[in-house]
């Protein structure tokens, strides 16, 4: 819902944000929408060129827009290099954000050895661990289970039910969605052969922590598992979907951002700035350095040293062609010895 009796001319967005405006400056508008859908009080945007097409059509009363659609276009426009990050800056003036009220709430249990220190916020049926610290401007939502030698950093926020197990440091800034649980156990076994018996799995503790840097963002029940010796490290400006396993030991390079269920396995290094598609699998002790584009559902067996965009698997067909080719896979290395061409083993 948007924020309800709010108004802003396009002549104060335009000086606001740093653009230049194609229009009536005395525009009122008082929302967001789609190209398609927004209305002449509304604001929406054209970064894609495929929606082109719905521009003369839009009843949009002002348009975010780079300078080559805005030639021609008979209706007010913003002019900016990038529509989709401006419109993102102003679209933020329309979201309603309640600014949570500080002080611990009746229902929250605080360890005496905790520190919550004047101006954070703690939420019904919050729980704070002996020796962690809550910075001023913090707030942790309702049931969130803070554990031992935790620390969250001025202004990040916990919005509900977020699980920190035990030596999870947050910098500022943070926000973590419902359901994440960071510092848990990293998976860490061995197999005990010793011993007259039958093989078993003994538990390796995990004696890390999780540190994340300022201005990150944590999907809603995203996993990130404490390091084994080390810790497990989130650079400042990553941001996370939704469900997505970040094993122990892991290193994420400043803003590099993953989309939904990627699953990021044990002591891993991606950079910075690299984008990991929905689903994608990355295998355990690799390196994938600065600016990579993993596309979605790719599964990254080896390191990656060159930056660039990178992809794996088939793409989607019908059953029947599907299942002929699925046969045909399995006699490549046999079509590839008649022709000559070696194996990489047989180099």
């Amino acid at each position: 819902m948007p924020r309800s009796g709010f108004q802003v001319s396009a002549g104060e967005l335009a000086e606001r944000f740093g653009l230049a405006l194609r229009g009536d400056a005395t525009r009122l508008i008082d929302g967001v929408g789609t190209l398609a859908g927004a209305g002449p009080t509304q604001l929406s945007f054209l970064a894609n060129p495929k929606y082109r097409g719905q521009l003369a059509a839009s009843r949009a009363g002002l348009v975010v827009m780079r300078a080559a659609d805005a030639d021609g276009h008979d209706g007010d426009a913003l002019v900016a290099s990038d529509p989709y990050v401006a419109y993102a800056r102003i679209a933020a003036l329309f979201e309603p954000v309640e600014a949570p009220e500080a002080g611990i709430h009746p229902t929250a249990v605080v360890h005496p050895d905790a520190r919550v220190e004047q101006g954070a916020a703690i939420g019904p049926h919050a729980s704070i661990g002996a020796r962690s610290r809550i910075a001023a401007g913090a707030s942790i939502g309702p049931g969130c289970a803070i554990g031992e030698d935790c620390e969250i950093g001025a202004g990040s926020t916990l919005v509900a039910r977020v699980t920190l197990v035990r030596r999870v440091t947050l910098g500022q800034r943070v926000l973590v969605h419902p359901g994440a649980v960071l510092g848990a156990d990293g998976f860490g076994i061995a197999l005990d052969r010793s011993g007259g018996g039958e093989p078993h799995w003994i538990k390796v503790p995990q004696l890390g922590g999780v540190r994340v840097g300022d201005d990150c963002e944590i999907g809603a029940n995203t996993t990130i598992d404490r390091g084994a010796l080390e810790d497990t490290v989130l650079e400042h400006d990553v941001r996370l979907d939704n469900q997505i396993q970040v094993a122990h030991n892991v290193r994420i390079g400043a803003h590099t951002a993953m989309a939904g269920c990627v699953a990021v396995a044990g002591s891993t290094t991606i950079g910075r700035y690299c984008m990991i598609g929905g689903a994608a699998g990355i295998a355990g002790h690799l390196e994938i350095c600065d600016r990579v584009v993993v596309t979605a559902m790719t599964l990254v067996t080896h390191s990656i040293r060159e930056p660039g965009e990178y992809s794996s698997g088939t793409p989607l067909m019908d059953s029947r062609s599907w299942r002929r080719n699925a046969v045909r896979f399995k006699q490549l290395d046999a079509l590839a010895r008649r022709v000559g061409t070696p194996s990489k083993g047989e180099e």
